[in-house]
């Protein structure tokens, strides 16, 4: 092999994608990523986030021109000026001097999928579409199965989240995972909450392995002040849905769980919300 990998991580191959292809080399990755990759033999920088943003990602500029890039917005508050959010499907290509002062830097958008372009004219019938959906979403799950880690699966007993665990649980129904051949799902709400009665419901008709968990209302104001530190955000909406779901993430991974699956932003790709509507 020309290139032989020297750690275990994954990150790896940008590394050696970059030596082959340069710039255009974000485009051949397939995953969930924000990376800083320091050229020294051409003194450039190329900075770059996954097509849909899912890792987060922030720049920072200072008063004397320099720039700032962290996964958290907290850790530039103090030394800049402006702080806005790195583009998702964008790389960011930044020359330097030899004494690494900023000469030039520009966007750059990597990510053209097909829907973004005004020249695409779908016909298609209603059977087709949804056909498409089916086969998209049951690669989509069967990919993120790639993983040697303990899994699991939140389930709210709503459409997307039981959809997730339905083809999750056909698909690892004859294969030996490192937990086990049968799957793990997780719920969590106030006492007496519709989501865990429905959840309850979809996991005895899966056969799942179903760990339901209860909070108080109490243990949700105390883990405001932690939750909107994480979440760098007082919007309302994102905090009652995250609180639930930090609660949850916290016993998770007490559990030594590494990986779930769920329904998030199904909603907010397919217009689900009301104010959608």
């Amino acid at each position: 092999n020309k290139y032989v990998p020297e750690t275990h991580s994954d990150c790896e191959v940008i590394i050696y994608l970059y030596h082959e292809f340069g710039d255009k080399c974000v485009k051949m990755l397939d995953g969930i990523f924000s990376f800083i990759l320091y050229d020294i033999n051409q003194n450039r920088v190329l900075v770059s986030r996954d097509p849909i943003g899912i890792t987060p990602c922030y720049l920072g500029k200072t008063s004397n021109g320099e720039l700032m890039i962290s996964s958290e917005m907290k850790v530039l508050d103090t030394d800049c000026e402006s702080i806005e959010t790195f583009p998702p499907g964008h790389s960011l290509i930044i020359d330097v001097d030899s004494n690494k002062n900023i000469l030039t830097y520009i966007y750059q958008k990597y990510y053209e999928p097909l829907w973004d372009s005004p020249e695409i004219k779908l016909y298609e019938t209603e059977k087709e579409i949804t056909t498409k959906i089916n086969k998209a979403l049951t690669r989509s799950v069967e990919k993120r199965l790639m993983c040697d880690v303990p899994f699991g699966v939140l389930l709210s007993g709503g459409l997307d989240s039981s959809l997730v665990a339905s083809i999750t649980s056909r698909l690892i129904r004859n294969k030996k995972r490192m937990w086990g051949s049968e799957l793990h799902t997780f719920s969590i709400g106030l006492k007496g909450a519709p989501d865990l009665k429905y959840a309850k419901q979809v996991a005895d008709f899966l056969g799942t392995i179903h760990h339901e968990f209860n909070f108080t209302e109490q243990e949700g104001i105390d883990c405001l002040e932690d939750l909107i530190y994480h979440l760098e955000t007082y919007d309302v909406t994102t905090i009652r849905a995250s609180t639930p779901m930090f609660l949850l993430s916290r016993k998770i991974k007490s559990m030594g769980i590494k990986m779930v699956l769920s329904g998030e932003g199904a909603d907010e790709i397919y217009g689900g919300y009301l104010y959608f509507h």
